[in-house]
C-alpha cells in the first residue's frame, strides 16, 4: 500500500513539474511585416524574434507570418489558405497576435471591404476556440509611409483601423496599436512599408507591454 501511495505521489509530482515547465506559447500571425521581409537577419531582428528576446525563456514565440497575405478570405492571397495558418492552429498557442490590414488595402482586395470585419473575426475565433483557449490580440497595421504596391495608409487609418476596433470591442479582444507606435519614423521603413530592425524592435516592445 505504501509503495502504491509513493508511486502516486511521484507520478503527480512529475506531472506538476511537467506542467510548470511548459512554456507559454505565442503565435505571431500576419503578413510580410510579421514575417520580417526586408530584414537581413529576420531570425534575430523580426518583431517576433525580438519579442522572444524580451519575453525570455518562459515563453515560446513562433513567427507564422507569410508575405503578401490578406486577412480577407477573398483577397488575392488569403492567409487562411496558407500552411502557416494551419501550423499556427496546430501550435495550440496560449496567446495569439493577429496583424492584418496592410495588403488588404490594395484596390483589388479592398473591393471586399465589407467582408473584412467578418473575416478577421472568423480567423480570430478559430484560434479562440482551440483547446488551449488563447488570449487574442488584434493589431492595428503599422504605418505605410507612401502608396506602394497599392497599399494605402489613408485606407488603413480611415477604414481598416475602425473595423478592427469594432471587431475587438464586440468580442472583448485586446488591441495593440502598432500604427501609432510606428508613426513619425519614416527613416526606419526603407521601402515605406516594411520596418527595419529598429522599427521591428519598437513593435516588439509594444506587443511585449501588451502581453506583460
Amino acid at each position: 500500500m505504501l509503495k502504491k501511495t509513493l508511486s502516486l505521489i511521484l507520478f503527480f509530482a512529475a506531472l506538476t513539474f511537467a506542467e510548470a515547465q511548459e512554456k507559454i506559447r505565442v503565435a505571431c500571425v500576419g503578413n510580410s511585416i510579421t514575417y520580417g521581409s526586408g530584414i537581413k537577419n529576420r531570425d534575430k531582428d523580426s518583431y517576433p524574434a525580438q519579442l522572444q528576446q524580451l519575453l525570455g525563456e518562459e515563453y515560446e514565440v513562433v513567427n507564422f507570418g507569410r508575405g503578401g497575405r490578406t486577412g480577407l478570405s477573398n483577397g488575392d492571397r488569403p492567409y487562411i489558405k496558407e500552411p502557416e495558418y494551419k501550423a499556427a492552429l496546430e501550435f495550440l498557442p496560449h496567446i495569439v497576435i493577429i496583424k492584418f490590414g496592410t495588403n488588404d488595402t490594395k484596390p483589388q482586395n479592398w473591393v471586399y471591404r465589407h467582408d473584412f470585419e467578418g473575416d478577421i473575426e472568423g480567423m480570430a475565433k478559430s484560434f479562440e476556440s482551440l483547446p488551449s483557449e488563447p488570449e487574442i490580440y488584434l493589431c492595428y497595421p503599422a504605418m505605410a509611409y507612401k502608396v506602394q504596391w497599392g497599399i494605402r495608409n489613408s485606407v488603413i487609418e480611415d477604414e481598416v483601423i475602425p473595423k478592427i476596433k469594432k471587431v475587438a470591442k464586440k468580442n472583448g479582444w485586446k488591441i495593440i496599436n502598432l500604427h501609432k507606435a510606428t508613426a513619425k519614423m519614416p527613416e526606419h521603413f526603407p521601402d515605406a512599408i516594411h520596418p527595419d530592425p529598429y522599427a521591428a524592435g519598437v513593435m516588439a516592445k509594444k506587443v511585449y507591454k501588451a502581453i506583460r
